[in-house]
């Protein structure tokens, strides 16, 4: 099996937990997630199987969708619910207006410091760790883009939010961000991620209907094969000998290309957009390879091989 899963992660599951499960469920070691969930989270998980696995930097770039609750009065240690107080509370909450002024300065281009307690690593080791040991160590803020911070409902001190940010926005620092600002303190108090790039929630699959689905043989109701990812790539149809040399990743000529379509589709926030990407597929329907073009010699290169075994001539 090569290809994509949709899932629902439950809450209190590790984004770790639930690719175990799968590779449990589906008797195969080849599953990893495609951008991390904290156990408090909820919803929307990108599994990729067997050589989807390779599409990575592809997949873990694209802009997210949250949707949440933030509790205001007092931070904690996690900037969640699990974590402890790290003050008293404060009952001075803002008034409406002021709060939606503060939401607002989040928005566009700003610089971010990720919780102590996150999978973050520093000096090759996860934040965590450290944080649980107490060792001290100072972080850089990393440039992330917010979209949008909107206020849902405002029924004090819970604030019901949507944000839509890049790849990288920790909501649990957004949480603490905004209470530092409003001076009152803030944690994240639920989370769930309802897209990721043109992926919806609604589309995904608890871990109990994957189960259910395996057991009666029927995979092709959550399972998106290698063929339909990516569509926002133009689609290159090689010729056998195109075929052959994509395999072995070497660069193609246009003597070794059928034809190449251009599919009009939802274009995601994608890493190195400003490049030109595409998919090369065999003449039997099998996508191959994801080639760069290379103007100054007029062909394609195929830098990420996903059918590599060789066939003859």
């Amino acid at each position: 099996m090569d290809g994509l899963i949709l899932v629902e992660k439950p809450q209190d599951y590790t984004s770790h937990d639930v690719v175990v499960e799968i590779r449990d469920i589906l008797n195969n070691k080849k599953v990893g997630h495609y951008g991390t969930l904290d156990p408090l989270a909820t919803g929307l998980l990108l599994l990729a199987v067997g050589k989807a696995t390779r599409l990575f930097p592809f997949f873990s770039k694209l802009v997210k969708v949250y949707e949440g609750q933030m509790r205001l009065g007092f931070s904690t240690d996690t900037y969640d619910s699990t974590g402890k107080p790290t003050s008293s509370e404060n009952k001075k909450y803002p008034q409406k207006g002021i709060l939606l002024k503060a939401m607002k300065k989040f928005e566009g281009e700003i610089h971010q410091i990720p919780p102590p307690f996150s999978a973050k690593k520093y000096k090759g080791k996860p934040l965590y760790e450290l944080a649980r040991k107490k060792k001290e160590f100072e972080l850089r803020p990393s440039k992330i883009f917010i979209h949008f911070f909107q206020l849902i409902k405002y029924n004090r001190p819970f604030i019901e939010f949507k944000v839509r940010c890049s790849s990288g926005t920790y909501i649990r620092s957004l949480a603490f961000d905004l209470g530092q600002s409003l001076k009152c303190g803030a944690h994240l108090s639920k989370l769930t991620r309802t897209e990721v790039g043109n992926f919806h929630i609604r589309e995904s699959f608890t871990l109990e209907n994957i189960k259910r689905f395996t057991e009666e043989k029927k995979t092709g109701e959550f399972f998106l094969p290698l063929e339909f990812l990516l569509p926002e790539f133009p689609k290159i149809i090689l010729k056998e000998r195109g075929s052959v040399l994509a395999k072995n990743g070497n660069k193609i000529s246009p003597e070794n290309i059928l034809k190449i379509i251009h599919e009009k589709t939802f274009q995601p926030n994608i890493p190195n957009k400003e490049e030109s990407f595409f998919r090369m597929f065999s003449l039997e329907g099998k996508f191959l390879a994801v080639a760069k073009k290379v103007p100054e010699i007029k062909c394609f290169h195929p830098f990420i091989v996903l059918n590599s075994s060789k066939i003859e001539p």
